[in-house]
């Protein structure tokens, strides 16, 4: 049975903002999706719209002031799964779910950089055996999803997004998301030819797909954190978190204990050694720095990432995952708590200069809230 969390919604528009929204988080016993008056609502459950957050009270029961960005969507608590954790915002919405067995071990799979296209499904093919070999308990994957959205019409850029939704389907595993520069849609605009004032147009297509593009769930003891590390101007995108979602993130760890591991994950990452490596050009797409309203900012890692440390620096904060580099690195600064790791591609093995690197996943285990240092998989051997 696929876990479907991010993808059982249909691309579309989404609500006005400023609309109330109420619902409740309750266990679906008879798993109708339809809370029947037997069904005892969950409290403590933190519901957002990516802008506010509020929890559930003693009957599961929420009231949301909707000014995010047409969803909502809950932080899944430990001990239950569901199978949407997001929907578009509409004046009631409920969010089912099932109790669970409580884990204190369990392992789970970085990927990133699939990059998907006809021409690339073997990879996949490979990706989900490999994945079905291990078992792991879920499965982040780090952005780039798609070949390319940012630089192609709707056309080509909806048909690979319907390929990676319809490929992804087909993991057993849990799947948990967050785009890349690659699904940011349309926003070189001398190549793609799209107008900003498409309804697709920016992070909309990703968020029409799979929902919101930074989130946080729980599992086994630990506080999940999707980031969206990419803002664009204009024509060109460049690594940041961006205010909003930085205000969010401090509502969402608010209702952490201090002493709950967080693991964060996104796309670009917040310190890499990759920028030594490749060979970035002064002009076009490849370039690593980017002046956006007379500012310098960074193309490719993230231009605040001390703000986003600043917000966590008083969590047990052992591990920041990220991709965008193709190449597994592992980053960290002597007297800091956290690891900053990146795992290589799905779509190949890559290559600079005499620097050969292989395609794979990282595995982690995690046993009782402790994460290990993680183990490579190559995907070619």
């Amino acid at each position: 049975i696929v876990f479907a969390l991010l993808l059982i919604n249909c691309p579309g528009t989404f609500a006005q903002k400023n609309e109330t929204v109420t619902g409740y988080v309750f266990i679906d016993n008879n798993q109708n999706g339809i809370k029947d008056g037997n069904e005892e609502g969950i409290k403590n459950v933190a519901v957002s719209d990516q802008v506010n957050v509020v929890t559930t009270d003693v009957n599961g029961f929420y009231q949301l002031s909707n000014s995010g960005y047409g969803i909502v969507f809950i932080s899944l608590p430990d001990g239950y799964t569901t199978k949407n954790f997001w929907q578009k915002a509409n004046s009631n919405l409920s969010f089912a779910l099932t109790k669970t067995k409580p884990v204190t071990s369990f392992s789970f799979i970085q990927a990133s950089d699939t990059h998907i296209s006809e021409k690339s499904l073997e990879r996949m093919n490979r990706f989900r055996a490999l994945v079905d070999s291990v078992n792991p308990s879920l499965v982040l994957i780090t952005g780039d999803l798609v070949r390319d959205a940012l630089r192609v019409s709707e056309k080509e850029a909806t048909g690979y997004y319907d390929l990676f939704k319809n490929e992804i389907q087909k993991v057993k595993q849990p799947v948990w998301l967050v785009p890349g520069n690659h699904e940011i849609f349309g926003i070189e605009r001398h190549l793609s030819l799209v107008s900003s004032k498409n309804p697709l147009y920016g992070r909309n297509m990703y968020r029409s797909y799979f929902g919101p593009d930074y989130y946080s769930f729980n599992y086994g003891g630990v506080h999940f954190i999707a980031l969206n590390s990419l803002e664009f101007e204009d024509l060109w995108y460049y690594g940041s978190i961006d205010s909003v979602q930085l205000e969010w993130l401090k509502k969402d760890i608010a209702l952490l204990s201090p002493s709950t591991p967080v693991v964060t994950f996104q796309h670009v990452p917040f310190f890499t050694g990759g920028m030594s490596i490749s060979p970035y050009e002064p002009d076009g797409p490849g370039r690593t720095l980017e002046k956006e309203k007379g500012v310098i900012k960074f193309r490719h890692i993230v231009t605040n990432a001390q703000d986003v440390l600043a917000i966590l620096k008083d969590r047990n904060y052992p591990l920041a995952l990220a991709g965008h580099y193709h190449y597994q690195q592992k980053f960290s600064l002597e007297g800091v708590q956290t690891r900053f790791e990146q795992t290589a591609a799905v779509i190949g093995p890559s290559e600079e200069g005499v620097i050969k690197m292989p395609s794979g996943i990282t595995l982690y285990k995690v046993i009782n809230g402790k994460i290990d240092e993680g183990i490579f998989i190559w995907m070619d051997k």
